[in-house]
């Protein structure tokens, strides 16, 4: 029997082949020959960008993963991630780096939950008895990662405080509820469509002794080399966390609890990321791991994960600057508006919606705009709550996917899209509920 393509060849072959008969109708083929080239290098430089970044990451993730600290989240919250990867062991590294990823995107730290959700993706490919073909986990975990599971829309709010908006951070409650049934229809997609085409020989047929058999290879990690802790040491460690502990205490005494704002929020998500780092390093540094040799060896890895990443960029970079550029999704935009303003949508933010699962800088462009215009107005709050709700998904599933060699996609583009839709028809209906 014939394989079917998968879904995300005939997307992206559509995005090629609809955009250049919509220049050639448009005449923008000098358009689009520019904006095909301009996507290519803006895809390399991008992955470029993320080397330093995913080598810095996968440095300090190393280091927590022979510090042990992996299995110690892994075991706290076990009950509901085995339920959600039934074939990923609780104690492996891929189920770690996938709370961690989780982690970071709801405290809303991009540049950290990009390098811990390629390393989640990179280790499910370790137990993966069909290689190159994406398991239940890998488009469960991909599909979580676009539904954008996100607590501080902090670039978002941000933007409305800019533009002047009475109440900038009015969105918060609704992105948390648009963000919930965004991922509650990806977990209940995914399921529905791997308890479908698990029983499909043509697209994923491997035993359940060679899926064991890989498990049981991957769980024993060889032992990692621990030196001991001098008592001076640790009371080096100990004392610089308390003086971290008494320096915040002693500022909240001195000039009190700051109120909740916005500027408040944003100084304490810059926090995070130092005290993330610090700390992982620290916890490293008193278990005993050699912090240093650690994080260069997982900055070679980060280093390696963001050249391969390369090609699978390019296309979908390419790909979309074509349907874009051309007139296409202007197009696409037209033909659905009369549809969509029937459950309230408004005109002006159906393209940014659109948009959004092909490019997060395109859609972030026309959230700023419409916002801009309108800061209090029903459309900027709408597009707002979109832009906090979800994910570039397309762009997810090339890096991630990318990273690990995954060519067969599976079902996870079909439920990704799914939770994107439910994310954005989500939000309206959150929206309209809210919005005074």
């Amino acid at each position: 029997m014939e394989k079917k393509p998968a879904a995300i060849n005939v997307i992206w072959l559509f995005l090629i082949l609809s955009g250049i008969l919509t220049a050639a109708y448009t005449n923008k083929m000098d358009v689009i020959t520019k904006a095909s080239f301009d996507s290519a290098k803006n895809a390399v430089t991008l992955a470029f960008n993320l080397i330093g970044a995913m080598a810095l990451w996968l440095g300090i993730m190393k280091v927590a993963e022979h510090a042990g600290l992996m299995k110690i989240i892994a075991k706290a919250i076990r009950p509901v991630m085995v339920w959600l990867f039934p074939d990923v062991p609780a104690e492996h590294p891929a189920m770690s780096a996938m709370i961690m990823n989780m982690a970071a995107n709801m405290l809303g730290l991009g540049n950290a939950a990009t390098p811990m959700g390629i390393k989640a993706m990179t280790e499910l490919e370790k137990i993966n008895p069909n290689k190159g073909t994406a398991t239940n986990s890998m488009c469960l975990f991909l599909a979580v990662n676009t539904s954008s599971v996100t607590i501080l829309p902090l670039g978002v709010i941000a933007v409305r405080a800019a533009a002047g908006a009475t109440t900038p951070s009015a969105i918060l409650i609704p992105a948390i509820l648009a963000t919930v049934i965004s991922t509650t229809v990806a977990i209940i997609v995914s399921k529905l469509l791997a308890g479908r085409s698990s029983c499909s020989e043509d697209v994923y047929n491997s035993s359940a002794e060679n899926l064991t058999k890989n498990l049981e290879q991957e769980i024993v990690q060889p032992e990692v080399e621990l030196v001991k802790v001098s008592v001076i040491m640790k009371i080096i460690g100990y004392t610089a966390l308390a003086l971290f502990l008494y320096a915040i205490a002693a500022r909240w005494y001195k000039h009190g609890m700051p109120p909740f704002s916005l500027d408040t929020v944003t100084k304490m998500t810059d926090w995070l990321i130092p005290i993330i780092m610090g700390g992982l390093l620290l916890f490293g540094f008193l278990r005993g791991v050699k912090v240093y040799e650690s994080v260069t060896e997982g900055a070679k890895e980060g280093f390696n994960v963001a050249v391969r990443i390369i090609p699978y960029m390019v296309a979908i970079f390419v790909a979309i600057g074509i349907f874009r550029e051309s007139g296409a999704l202007t197009i696409l935009t037209k033909l659905t508006s009369p549809l969509l303003s029937l459950i309230g949508m408004p005109v002006e933010v159906l393209p940014m919606a659109l948009l959004r699962p092909l490019s997060g800088t395109g859609a972030f462009g026309l959230m700023s705009e419409i916002v801009s215009k309108a800061p209090d107005s029903f459309s900027s709050f709408l597009a707002s709550v979109i832009q906090g709700s979800t994910e570039t998904t397309f762009y997810v599933l090339a890096v991630y996917f990318g990273a690990a060699g995954i060519k067969k996609t599976r079902h996870a583009l079909p439920a990704a899209l799914c939770a994107d839709a439910a994310g954005i028809l989500g939000s309206l209906l959150v929206c309209h509920f809210f919005f005074k």
